[in-house]
């Protein structure tokens, strides 16, 4: 069993590229990017391409995603942020993903500050998790069950509003397109386009062919050109989650297994007088509690696999059979459970990815291989993100924007493109 600390937040480097970006082919127009998805992934590479890029650069932005921000999974995410894996031991990369992602939460922060009083962050995991007793652990949250006495207390983890915070990041997006704009830097722009891309040939662009010569030899030459009224760009960045297996040009071909997790809306109802204690932690067990107050809580999560339902709605008897499955393994740690009621539910559909020497890895690199030879920009890929969007998007995000604005994969580890070469 782990206990959270109590800070809730509905939130909470940028060194530019050395590399030079080939652009004086593209002086005549801005460098088009495509990012598919607006989720935890898909906002993080938007905000770190409008960050590492040069201010003088021609940069758009198009941010694909029917649902708007924040309408997949991501938006639904019990918001549990820690780098340690369940053994408690910390995650491949954990400190570096932890820094990042604390660096993206202050963005939104900052972006909201004066709408929303919110917690400060000091963005350092300094601190080891503790191990606490049942005594110590009681007075954390009273009346809590721990079977074997024991109980890892991490005072530094957060529990963060996922669709908040991603709005909240959204808005950052947009401000630095304003700040730039008004310092004299016209040239960058983002545009949110809420629908949806079935295939990736879409996003190519209407081709046209001009013939040179006087129409009568036969070896006359073509020169191939589009036009860009129809989407076309240099690159492409899909950040789908488990819907980039549903693209035809992709589908079946990413070592992805998909999962349906449903998450309780709870509620203490008005008679009930016994609220969660003030800065109560969340707690992390076979189901885990992710508190919102005195008297709200999320309690998550149920596990369908290969399911292919990206709906966040939950119908009545799903709700109910969630609710059957996770409130007995709630109420084995924290038996006032019981006398919370159902509010509500949503529910999202992760890409979990396949298991490594280092743990389960997200899959990120250029896929050109994998489509073929035939497309005109260049396709990359974050996907693969499984529980642990929160946690991996800022780091991550910001190694694809870089290798997007370099056009060089190299900058990206090895682990985390060696998917490709199996």
């Amino acid at each position: 069993m782990v206990l959270f600390d109590s800070s809730i937040s509905p939130l909470t480097h940028s060194a530019k590229l050395s590399s030079p970006l080939l652009l004086s082919s593209l002086s005549h127009r801005p460098l088009r990017y495509a990012v598919l998805g607006a989720g935890f992934a898909g906002l993080s590479v938007a905000w770190h391409l409008l960050k590492e890029s040069p201010k003088d650069l021609n940069l758009h932005i198009d941010l694909y995603d029917e649902m708007g921000i924040g309408g997949g999974a991501s938006g639904v995410s019990g918001g549990l942020l820690h780098p340690y894996s369940p053994k408690v031991k910390l995650l491949w990369r954990g400190a570096e993903c932890w820094k990042e992602c604390m660096k993206l939460l202050s963005i939104a922060e900052q972006a909201v500050s004066s709408e929303e009083d919110l917690v400060s962050l000091s963005g350092e995991f300094g601190q080891d998790f503790e191990i606490i007793d049942k005594n110590a652990a009681e007075k954390l949250v009273p009346h809590i069950h721990m079977p074997f006495n024991l109980a890892f207390y991490m005072p530094e983890a957060i529990n963060v509003n996922s669709k908040y915070y991603l709005n909240a990041l959204f808005l950052a997006c947009q401000n630095i397109v304003k700040e730039l704009s008004a310092s004299g830097f016209r040239k960058k722009n983002l545009c949110l386009q809420k629908k949806s891309v079935y295939e990736l040939r879409e996003l190519e662009g209407k081709q046209c062919f001009l013939r040179h010569g006087d129409g009568k030899n036969v070896e006359n030459k073509f020169v191939l050109w589009w036009t860009l009224e129809n989407g076309e760009y240099d690159a492409v960045i899909i950040c789908l989650g488990a819907k980039a297996d549903l693209l035809p040009e992709l589908a079946g071909k990413l070592p992805l297994r998909t999962c349906r997790g449903v998450i309780l809306h709870l509620q203490l109802p008005d008679n009930i007088g016994e609220d969660y204690p003030d800065h109560g932690p969340s707690i992390l067990s076979d189901a885990w509690l992710a508190i919102k107050g005195n008297r709200r809580l999320d309690l998550g999560s149920t596990w369908e696999w290969k399911s292919r339902n990206s709906s966040s709605n939950v119908s009545t008897d799903e709700a109910s059979d969630a609710l059957q499955e996770l409130l007995p393994k709630a109420s084995a740690i924290y038996p006032g459970i019981t006398s919370w009621s159902l509010a509500g539910a949503r529910a999202g559909l992760r890409a979990m990815p396949p298991l490594t020497p280092h743990g389960s890895l997200p899959l990120l690199g250029c896929v050109n291989n994998i489509l073929g030879n035939d497309l005109i920009c260049k396709y990359w890929l974050l996907g693969g993100l499984g529980s642990r969007g929160l946690l991996y998007h800022g780091w991550l995000g910001k190694l694809t924007a870089e290798a997007v604005l370099s056009c060089n994969e190299q900058i990206i580890p090895s682990e985390l493109t060696s998917w490709k070469n199996k």
